[in-house]
């Protein structure tokens, strides 16, 4: 299985797994956060290795769709990457001012709360 694939799927997964069906999520899970293969997933759930694989593909499809419309992911990591700028900056020019570096912490802070109650 390729990584960068693998890595987008887990991402994905956190943005919108909320928005997948029971079965979807699991099979989903399974096969990209666990590792299961597909003929594993098959044995677990009593169906064809080929059904498991029709759902993980439909489901694959519907995250890069819920991505492409919504771009939760990609807006995040954007964020996080302003976010880190600005706090070097904040430091580097502002280093004595306590009440700007605690808005950047908790500026910071909110996407990090977020990430970490979507997470499996």
């Amino acid at each position: 299985m390729e990584i960068q694939k693998t890595n987008e799927m887990n991402t994905l997964l956190i943005f919108y797994g909320d928005l997948l069906t029971e079965k979807q999520r699991v099979y989903i899970e399974l096969y990209y956060a666990e590792d299961f293969s597909l003929g594993e997933i098959a044995e677990h759930f009593d169906v064809s290795r080929q059904a498991v694989y029709d759902n993980i593909r439909r489901t694959e499809k519907s995250l890069l769709k819920y991505e492409n419309h919504l771009h939760l992911a990609r807006d995040y990591y954007a964020r996080e990457a302003v976010g880190e700028k600005m706090a070097t900056y904040v430091a580097k020019k502002y280093p004595d001012d306590t009440q700007l570096a605690d808005y950047m912490k908790q500026l910071i802070a909110i996407d990090n709360r977020d990430e970490a109650s979507e997470e499996f």
